[in-house]
């Protein structure tokens, strides 16, 4: 029997929606408001599922500790507070869009939780505008 379990983190983190070799006029045509050259902010909130089957013997399907550990030390720790454009490697040279943090994010956890695990990644962005990623 396969179930999904589910843990709720947030990060507050600053971005810039933009492509340097594009002017700022065609930047804030595409982008909008999101091409900010000061930059913008969010409150993001995160829903990780794993999906996999019970350990007879704990009961468990996840340490949700374990579970809560990683999330912090991958996620929170490396996005909370930060520009995301400047303070995280991985969006040097990527535009930091919902979908591509959500994407990051999958990849993180995919390098810490063993891989007898599914995991779906739902980031909000805004509480309307959110994405759901299951390295699909």
């Amino acid at each position: 029997m396969s179930l999904t379990v589910y843990r709720k983190a947030h990060f507050n983190a600053a971005h810039r929606l933009y492509r340097k070799e594009w002017s700022d006029d065609k930047n804030a045509k595409i982008f909008g408001k999101c091409s900010n050259p000061n930059f913008h902010g969010h409150n993001y909130e995160l829903e990780v599922g794993i999906t996999g089957t019970i350990d007879p013997e704990t009961g468990f399907l996840i340490d949700m500790k374990l579970l809560k550990d990683i999330i912090k030390e991958e996620i929170e720790d490396a996005f909370d507070h930060k520009n995301l454009n400047v303070e995280v490697p991985e969006f040097k040279e990527l535009i930091p869009t919902m979908e591509n943090i959500a994407i990051i994010i999958w990849e993180k956890l995919r390098n810490r939780i063993e891989q007898q695990f599914q995991i779906t990644v739902k980031l909000y962005e805004t509480p309307r505008n959110f994405v759901i990623y299951n390295g699909n």
